[in-house]
């Protein structure tokens, strides 16, 4: 390895023309404006089919992005995976239902997730099928315990998932069928951590959906608009409600139930799954008082190498020829990086859903430890941290390839806060530039690109231009720029996404690249 790659994941930040609500154009960022004025650069695809997902109307998000990136190929992901399995019936032939609805017959089938048309952890769609199926499979009562999206949808549009989803019950609902929402609470609150970040989100879920323990009212709805005139928030931060009927909880989950984790998306599912699952000597995260006897599902196994969960309803992609592999086949050293937020993306992700390394003495993963405060509140979050041990690495010369992801454009954006988000995307500039002078030291070429975006849109739209612009807290459809620094290329012509990065890295690298990758970026 002659000169050393390093890649950049700026998370979530896109390339939007308008300027309106565009956090990425309104920061102050002389080390991207230099880039994008003076050197070439290409604008790739990182949504919709080009990652796998249904149509290019789907939004891309940072788990399908870096499997697309760390293979090189385009895998069927997430929600394509349900959608092919409901429509060919397959998902309720499978074992996994079969046991499910076996059990639920004489006891109650639960259901928990997310609640919205999001498509990037769920869709209320595969709950409305799997309630439908379950009443023609025999199960006389049925409990859905909503966590309540306004990241992936609009912010404040809860009310429109909790209206069609009990508008779907009462349909459903006779003398042999009983369906109800029985809890609930904001996603950033509630049930949905992911890479151990807060196990006290997990913990609150826990005493919601399974003891019943909280804020009691007599629906969602009264629920959702409660809190928001009490605290005015928009739907990911609702506190935790619990359903109750006479004063008492309609949902617990007790021993003989069936409990499925109706997300696709694995990394805010894997730690829900654990409490249900693990043995207390293996579950030191929190206290759960009381873990019923129950069939548990989810509708994807979350972690195949750690076989979380036991049960699933739909087989993920069985994602082979990486670009970690390869270069392991080639004796290229690697380095990976990222705080807790974003660490399993430019890990387990990228490595094609693979848990362990292909090479422990070729591979090297660092993890910074993310604050356990709101991203809003410090919007740098730990990129200085990660780039002062890239760089570390870079002058080490040690590594022919390194990676890192930077997930301040998208965890700040996330919050709606426009103020913080040009901060964040502020502090990745400042940082990128102490890499391209690391890598210029060692005679290197740098790659900066994003897995989607999410900063340059910060507002949704409104037909009213008086209207006080609300914030947009979800990913975009926009491209993402693709840099390539420290070397004189030519970009081809066509339409490009993210899956066809693997090869222009091993372009860059003067390797073969897989036969079954998509062509590189360059000529």
């Amino acid at each position: 390895m002659k000169r050393p790659v390093v890649f950049v994941v700026m998370d979530g930040i896109g390339l939007s023309e308008n300027k309106f609500g565009n956090a990425v154009a309104a920061a102050y960022k002389p080390t991207l404006d230099k880039l994008m004025s003076t050197h070439p650069y290409a604008s790739i695809q990182a949504h919709g089919v080009a990652v796998g997902l249904p149509s290019d109307e789907d939004m891309g998000n940072s788990e399908v992005g870096h499997n697309a990136i760390g293979c090189g190929q385009i895998y069927a992901q997430g929600a394509k995976l349900v959608n092919n399995s409901i429509e060919t019936g397959d998902i309720f032939t499978s074992v996994t239902w079969n046991k499910a609805t076996t059990q639920a017959k004489n006891s109650t089938m639960h259901f928990i997730g997310l609640l919205s048309d999001g498509n990037v952890h769920s869709h209320i769609d595969h709950l409305i099928a799997m309630v439908r199926q379950a009443k023609k499979d025999g199960v006389k009562k049925v409990r859905s315990h909503i966590l309540l999206d306004g990241r992936d949808v609009p912010a404040t549009s809860a009310l429109i998932y909790v209206e069609q989803l009990e508008n779907e019950f009462k349909a459903l609902n006779d003398d042999t069928f009983d369906a109800k929402i029985a809890s609930g609470g904001g996603r950033m609150l509630v049930t949905m951590d992911r890479y151990d970040a807060d196990w006290a989100m997990v913990e609150r879920g826990w005493k919601t959906h399974v003891l019943g323990e909280g804020r009691l009212f007599t629906s969602a709805k009264e629920a959702i608009e409660t809190y928001r005139a009490e605290i005015q928030c928009n739907d990911q931060f609702l506190p935790a409600f619990v359903i109750a009927e006479n004063g008492e909880p309609v949902g617990k989950i007790v021993d003989g139930d069936t409990v499925i984790f109706n997300n696709f998306r694995g990394d805010r599912a894997i730690e829900i799954t654990k409490a249900f699952e693990f043995a207390d000597k293996d579950f030191p995260y929190f206290d759960r008082k009381f873990v019923p006897n129950v069939f548990y599902a989810g509708m994807l196994q979350y972690d195949g190498d750690l076989a979380i969960p036991k049960n699933f309803l739909v087989a993920p992609p069985r994602i082979k020829n990486t670009l970690s592999e390869k270069l392991v086949k080639e004796g290229v050293k690697q380095f990976a990086i990222s705080e807790t937020q974003k660490f399993g993306h430019v890990t387990y992700f990228w490595n094609g859903n693979r848990t362990e390394k292909f090479d422990d003495n070729l591979e090297t993963y660092v993890e910074i430890k993310s604050d356990l405060v709101p991203f809003e509140q410090r919007p740098w979050m730990k990129a200085a941290e990660i780039t002062d041990k890239l760089i570390e690495a870079i002058e080490s010369q040690e590594y022919g390839f390194l990676r890192c992801n930077f997930p301040n454009g998208d965890m700040v954006g996330h919050t709606g806060n426009f103020l913080a988000t040009v901060i964040g995307v502020e502090t990745v500039d400042l940082q990128l530039k102490r890499i391209i002078d690391a890598v210029e030291k060692v005679n290197g070429i740098l790659v900066v690109t994003a897995d989607h975006g999410n900063a340059d849109e910060m507002y949704e739209k409104s037909k009213d231009p008086n209207a006080t612009p609300k914030p947009k807290t979800s990913h975009t459809l926009n491209p993402v720029p693709f840099f390539i620094i420290g070397k004189d290329v030519e970009y081809k012509e066509g339409h490009f996404g993210l899956a066809n990065i693997a090869s222009t890295l091993t372009d860059l690298m003067g390797i073969e690249k897989d036969p079954a990758w998509l062509e590189s970026l360059i000529k």
